[in-house]
């Protein structure tokens, strides 16, 4: 499947300024990756912690990369583990944020390159103000999700595994699985050892226009002219999701009392 990868990217290195950059056109000039995209970041937004925050509020990206979250809220603070990227390097396990100071932290395709997602739960719970919410985008575990990104992505996707994993600073250095185990499958320990956030929603997201877009690593192979078709095709199929979603859409909320 050489055949299918991004010209562009060849020689760049995974995780650079010039990687992520890449990305950020690519995202911009794809039409049914745009939408999927676009329907992410408008379902990070949609919360009340968000639309009645006063005007101080300040929002937190991690792992922003190529992102273009800020174009929907320039109240967002962007940030990466990586410097030259983002407007903060930040470390996930680390947030350099006082207590109760953020109303809102997003991530999009970040929590599974988290290596100890419970260090980060407890700076998360910290920093959020009462009420303050988490939202993310994450790789889904449906069966199509399973077969896709154990087959044709190089992310390693292991739902037998624990919560944490080695890391060698490498953007390979990940479990795709990972928001399946801790909210699925180990529902029961999250909710136990993180009892001051509350797994509030779990949403199916668009996921026909996502595979035929070629995402942010292959070409692009889809006429401009299907593209509303497609998109059209995959609402009339939302039935199917359950079966073929390739991500999904978490909502954690601080509780009032915490």
């Amino acid at each position: 499947m050489s055949f299918l990868h991004e010209p562009r990217l060849d020689g760049i290195a995974v995780g650079s300024p010039e990687f992520f950059q890449i990305q950020n056109e690519l995202i911009a000039t794809r039409p049914a990756l745009r939408h999927c995209y676009d329907v992410w970041y408008r379902t990070l937004l949609d919360d009340p912690a968000v639309r009645d925050a006063p005007p101080d509020a300040r929002f937190l990206e991690l792992g922003s990369g190529g992102s273009r979250l800020k174009e929907f809220d320039p109240r967002i603070i962007t940030s990466d583990v990586s410097p030259g990227i983002a407007e903060m390097v930040v470390d996930a396990r680390e947030l350099p944020f006082p207590d109760a100071s953020l109303h809102a932290i997003f991530l999009t395709h970040v929590f599974h390159h988290i290596p100890d997602v419970s260090r980060f739960l407890r700076e998360a719970q910290r920093v959020l103000v009462p009420g303050g919410v988490i939202g993310m985008i994450e790789v889904a575990a449906t069966p199509f999700a399973r077969f896709f990104f154990n087959h044709f992505h190089p992310e390693p996707f292991s739902p037998e595994l624990d919560w944490n994993f080695a890391q060698s600073h490498s953007m390979m250095d990940s479990n795709q699985a990972l928001s399946w185990i801790v909210f699925e499958r180990d529902h029961a320990r999250f909710q136990r050892e993180h009892s001051g956030l509350m797994l509030e929603e779990k949403r199916w997201l668009p996921w026909l226009p996502y595979l035929l877009s070629g995402g942010v690593t292959r070409r692009d192979v889809l006429p401009r002219a299907i593209v509303p078709a497609i998109i059209s095709t995959d609402r009339i199929l939302r039935g199917l999701y359950p079966l073929f979603a390739l991500h999904w859409f978490i909502r954690l909320r601080k509780a009032a009392s915490h």
